[in-house]
């Protein structure tokens, strides 16, 4: 494995070499696509060693979905509307924006790259952090707060659903994800899944 060292300033440690190199990972999936990356072009990139790069990330899977979880948003992010269904649209309109950038794109290329190799799809798997859960969590917490559902509608089967929805559309069909799409999904799906209590079996 080459150790090519793009150095060109003052050595860098830390958080201040990290956000370097994943801020040059966006700059790379944006310019040309997941398929195109290498860690010899992101270190490049970021002035940084390769060998720095791989101290902290095993292989190019693993440094994109860090320097893309950097463009998902954070739950207190999300704009409070003053009801359930705007603030659910304003969560699916920042997932489809991340889908519809590099993390997307970023997104179908790990796919394709992983599918045939059943330990590549767990480790995908355990890197996901579960932002978009965090971010359903924090919506349905408020609506809990404001009256608007009861408690116990909200079951963590159900915090995927919309960004699983969006996920699915952006990857299997070629069109998209516009604010039409979205209000079909608040309207038809989640705001009368989350105005019911789930039924368990005895």
């Amino acid at each position: 494995m080459t150790t090519a060292d793009h150095r060109k300033g003052p050595r860098r440690r830390g958080d201040a070499l990290v956000n370097a190199i994943l801020a040059a990972t966006i700059d790379e999936l944006r310019e040309h696509g997941y398929a195109a990356l290498t860690m010899d072009a992101v270190a490049e990139r970021a002035g940084a060693s390769k060998a720095s790069l791989y101290r902290r990330w095993d292989c190019r899977a693993a440094l994109v979905m860090d320097a893309v979880y950097q463009l998902a948003p954070l739950p207190y992010e999300i704009p409070d509307t003053g009801g359930l269904r705007g603030d659910l649209l304003a969560a699916l309109r920042q997932t489809a924006a991340t889908l519809q950038g590099p993390a997307g794109a970023a997104l179908r290329g790990m796919l394709a790259e992983a599918l045939p190799e059943l330990d590549r799809v767990r480790q995908l798997r355990a890197r996901s952090r579960g932002r978009n859960r965090d971010i359903m969590a924090e919506v349905l917490r408020r609506a809990v707060e404001r009256g608007e559902i009861p408690p116990a509608a909200v079951v963590p089967t159900r915090l995927e659903v919309g960004a699983a929805l969006l996920r699915n559309h952006y990857l299997f069909h070629n069109e998209p994800l516009d604010d039409g799409l979205l209000t079909d999904v608040v309207d038809d799906i989640l705001l009368p899944l989350f105005g019911t209590v789930p039924q368990r079996s005895a």
